[in-house]
């Protein structure tokens, strides 16, 4: 997520609440935080950032010496910690939005971005997720729900569901899950009866083979996975397909997706999408990276299996002069915006505000092949 970070005052334990740059009239200053760059401090917020470094204030909470304070907007969401970190965990602005429930996990994946963190599940920061969810626009259309393994807040995940419902019933949940959890048909139940809106739930199924899967995510879960999924399938949930492409599994692509359309027709999607080096990718680049352009024949087989029977699909995280021209109509723009960066090489591509871009880790770590689409009949097919 975006972070800020300045010099913080006053302030014990962490601070979430709504932005605003208005010092107005509110009937309840209480969950906002007002920005400015004055070295005034209003009364009745419940803090303050400011770009200002000569506050001379002694009991408010206020954070001075922030940069950047233009890259925070009217009801975007924040927490502020008493380091003088500034997470923005809600943009206004962004489609991406999220609530991180949780930072552990029960897989251990090896290209995972953000390695799982072991902690006490009375550190999941519950209640702080509930009062991030009580201040979410009402205009919200999705928000996604990831970690770590959100499941493993067990029937905790159903009032997170009912918050979510509660502050934006007509939004559309996507749930990051490996599904394992849902292996457990009487937990798998209960979740769906706490289900009152649209949701998605994606799963990441690496092979069609259990031995490969299982060295990619590092547990044995394979069959606890298509446990999960099937469990699911019966109470009619919204399931998706995530695959993550590298050296371990790239040449089996086409095998998975026969794999997929023969054991579960019934999924809402499929996407395949490039891994992001960072965390574990990062530590494991060797054993994983393959340039995308050396497995297209792969992936198109794979993509053409399944459009061919008309699932739905997607490619993740893939730039589109990558991609050979008929398979670009299936890129989208999927990387988060506070981590989607596009580099020299783009400058001059006529298909660049279509394109899914980068992730900021791939700066340096991206295909051969990244060059500028010049040609004006250059089309998304």
């Amino acid at each position: 997520m975006k972070q800020l970070i300045g010099i913080a005052h006053n302030i014990e334990k962490v601070i979430i609440g709504k932005i605003t740059t208005k010092n107005e009239m509110f009937s309840n200053k209480n969950d906002l935080i007002f920005v400015t760059r004055n070295n005034k401090i209003p009364n009745g917020f419940v803090a303050v950032i400011t770009s200002n470094n000569s506050v001379d204030e002694k009991s408010k909470c206020f954070v001075e010496n922030v940069e950047n304070i233009s890259e925070l907007y009217d009801n975007d969401i924040v927490t502020i910690y008493p380091d003088g970190r500034i997470n923005v965990v809600f943009e206004i602005k962004s489609k991406h939005n999220a609530v991180f429930v949780t930072e552990r996990c029960n897989s251990n994946c090896i290209m995972c971005p953000q390695p799982p963190i072991k902690k006490e599940e009375n550190e999941d920061n519950f209640e702080l997720n509930l009062k991030y969810i009580s201040l979410i626009d009402k205009n919200t259309v999705s928000i996604g729900i990831t970690g770590g393994e959100p499941t493993l807040l067990g029937t905790k995940l159903f009032e997170i569901l009912s918050a979510i419902y509660k502050r934006i019933p007509n939004a559309t949940i996507h749930l990051l899950s490996n599904g394992i959890k849902f292996e457990n048909y009487e937990y798998a139940s209960k979740f769906a009866q706490s289900i009152n809106q649209d949701i998605v739930i994606d799963v990441p199924l690496y092979s069609d083979i259990d031995t490969i899967h299982n060295s990619i995510v590092r547990t044995n879960t394979f069959y606890k996975t298509i446990k999960g999924i099937y469990n699911l399938a019966k109470f009619n949930i919204k399931i998706g397909i995530r695959v993550v492409v590298h050296k371990m599994n790239y040449d089996r692509l086409p095998e998975l997706s026969e794999y997929i359309y023969s054991n579960f027709p019934f999924v809402f999607h499929v996407a395949f999408m490039q891994m992001e080096p960072m965390g574990f990718a990062k530590d494991n680049i060797k054993d994983l990276w393959i340039d995308p352009v050396d497995y297209n024949n792969e992936l198109e087989k794979a993509l053409l299996n399944l459009y061919y029977r008309d699932l739905h699909i997607s490619v993740y995280n893939t730039q589109l002069c990558v991609l050979p021209e008929k398979l670009r109509h299936f890129a989208v723009q999927s990387i988060s915006d506070w981590k989607n960066i596009y580099i020299d090489e783009c400058k001059d591509c006529c298909l660049v505000s279509k394109c899914p871009g980068f992730f900021a880790s791939s700066k340096d770590i991206h295909s051969r092949k990244i060059k500028a689409i010049n040609d004006l009949q250059a089309k998304i097919a």
